[in-house]
C-alpha cells in the first residue's frame, strides 16, 4: 500500500473537471499537486495522472520516462489515449470521474508496483556487482590453486625413479586443481628405501596442506632411520601421522600405505592404515593382493598399526592405486570393480597402460593416481 499522503501529481487543463478529479484522488490517503505542465511537477511526486488533452503527443514518452504515469480520457476512441498507452504508461482509465474507487486502485496499485520495479532494479544492479566481484575472487582462486599444484608437483618425487636396483613410476590427476593424493619413494640407507602412498579424506586447498605436512614429516623420519628398525619403521610412521593430523584439528583423515624395501633380503616391511583398494603384487602373470588391515590415519586416538611383511622376488611389480580408481571401472559393485581393476593389472605393464584403458571424463569425480614399484633388476 501506498504511503500516507502521497503525493499524486494531477496535468489537466484548468476547470471544473480538474478540480472535481484532485477532489475525486484527494479524497483517501493522497495529496494532489494540479498543474499544466510537466515541469511544474516536483520530483517527490509518487506518481502523475495526465488526461491526454494537457499532455503534447511527443512529451509522453519523457513523462513515462520520469514518473509511473496513468492516462485518463473521456473516450477509448481518443488517438492520443492510443499514443499514451504506447509510449509505455503504466495504465489508463476512461471517465475517471465516474470510477473514482477504480481510479484510487489504480493510482495504489501503480505505485507499489513502481516500487517494486525499482528494488528488483536495485537488486539487480546490485547482483551484478556480486557477481563481477565473485568471478574476480575466482579468478584469483584459480590463479591461487595452480600455484599450489605447482609447489605440490615439486614435492613429488621424479617418474621414474630408480633407487637400489627398484624402479617406481607413477600418475597423479587431480580431480581440482589440488590433490589430496601423495606419495613418495626415498632412499634410506644403502640397504633400505621407504614409501608411501596417501589418499587424504575430501578435496582441494585443505586436503593439499596434509600433503605438504606428510612431506616435512617423512623428511623428518628419515632422518631419525638409524635410531629405527626397519621392520617396524612403516608403523612408527602412520602413528605420528595419525598425532599430528589429531592434533591440527582440522578434520581430515587419510588412508596410507607406507612400506620399508629391504634390498638385500629383498623383503617388503610395511604398514597400512584402511587401504583402498589393497596394494596388487604382481610376479610375472600372477596377481594377489597383500595381506593387512588397519585404522584410517587420523581418525581415531590411541590405534595401534599393524606391522606386516612379505618376500619379494628378483622381479616384481607392486600396484598402489587410490579409490578413485574404481570410479573409472565398470562393474556395479566394489567386488566387481575391483575384480576388473585386476584383469587390467594382468594385461598391462606399465602406468601408462593402465591409464590408456580406464574410463575417464571431462571432470574426474575424485583425485586419481596410480603407482607401480618394480625390480630388484633395474640398473
Amino acid at each position: 500500500m501506498a504511503n500516507a499522503r502521497t503525493l499524486i501529481g494531477l496535468l489537466d487543463t484548468p476547470g471544473a473537471s480538474r478540480d472535481a478529479l484532485a477532489r475525486l484522488i484527494g479524497s483517501g490517503q493522497f495529496a494532489v499537486l494540479a498543474t499544466t505542465s510537466v515541469d511544474a511537477l516536483p520530483d517527490d511526486v509518487a506518481l502523475v495522472v495526465a488526461h491526454v488533452r494537457a499532455v503534447a503527443r511527443d512529451d509522453w514518452a519523457t513523462l513515462a520516462a520520469r514518473w509511473p504515469t496513468i492516462v485518463i480520457s473521456e473516450t477509448r476512441l481518443d488517438g492520443d489515449l492510443l499514443q499514451a498507452v504506447d509510449a509505455g504508461l503504466v495504465d489508463y482509465l476512461v471517465e475517471p470521474e465516474c470510477h473514482g474507487d477504480i481510479l484510487r486502485r489504480l493510482i495504489d496499485r501503480s505505485i507499489e508496483h513502481h516500487r517494486l520495479t525499482q528494488e528488483h532494479a536495485r537488486d539487480r544492479q546490485r547482483l551484478a556487482e556480486l557477481n563481477e566481484s565473485l568471478e574476480t575472487h575466482l579468478a584469483m582462486l584459480r590463479l591461487d590453486q595452480q600455484a599450489g599444484w605447482q609447489i605440490q608437483r615439486k614435492l613429488l618425487p621424479a617418474s621414474p625413479i630408480t633407487l637400489h636396483g627398484v624402479r617406481a613410476d607413477y600418475w597423479l590427476a587431480p580431480s581440482l586443481y589440488l590433490s589430496g593424493d601423495f606419495l613418495d619413494f626415498q632412499r634410506c640407507d644403502a640397504r633400505y628405501s621407504f614409501f608411501y602412498f596417501v589418499d587424504v579424506s575430501g578435496h582441494g586447498a585443505s586436503s593439499a596442506f596434509v600433503t605438504v605436512l606428510l612431506k616435512y614429516l617423512s623428511n623428518r623420519w628419515l632422518t631419525q632411520w638409524r635410531q629405527q628398525a626397519a621392520e617396524t619403521f612403516p608403523a612408527r610412521c602412520l602413528t605420528e601421522l595419525n598425532r599430528e593430523l589429531l592434533e591440527t584439528g582440522i578434520g581430515k583423515h587419510a588412508t596410507v600405505f607406507a612400506g620399508v624395501l629391504d634390498h638385500e633380503q629383498r623383503y617388503l616391511h610395511y604398514s597400512l592404515g584402511a587401504q583402498m583398494p589393497m596394494p596388487f603384487l604382481q610376479v610375472d602373470r600372477e596377481v594377489s593382493v597383500l595381506e593387512g588391515e588397519g585404522p584410517p590415519v587420523g581418525l581415531f586416538p590411541h590405534v595401534e598399526f599393524p606391522t606386516y611383511g612379505c618376500t619379494l622376488p628378483q622381479r616384481f611389480r607392486l600396484w598402489l592405486c587410490s579409490d578413485g580408481i574404481l570410479e573409472c571401472l565398470g562393474g556395479d559393485t566394489l567386488d566387481q570393480r575391483l575384480e576388473a581393476l585386476k584383469r587390467r593389472i594382468v594385461s598391462c605393464a606399465s602406468v601408462d597402460a593402465l591409464k590408456e584403458g580406464l574410463v575417464l571424463g571431462d571432470e574426474l569425480p575424485d583425485d586419481l593416481t596410480v603407482m607401480t614399484l618394480s625390480g630388484f633388476d633395474h640398473a
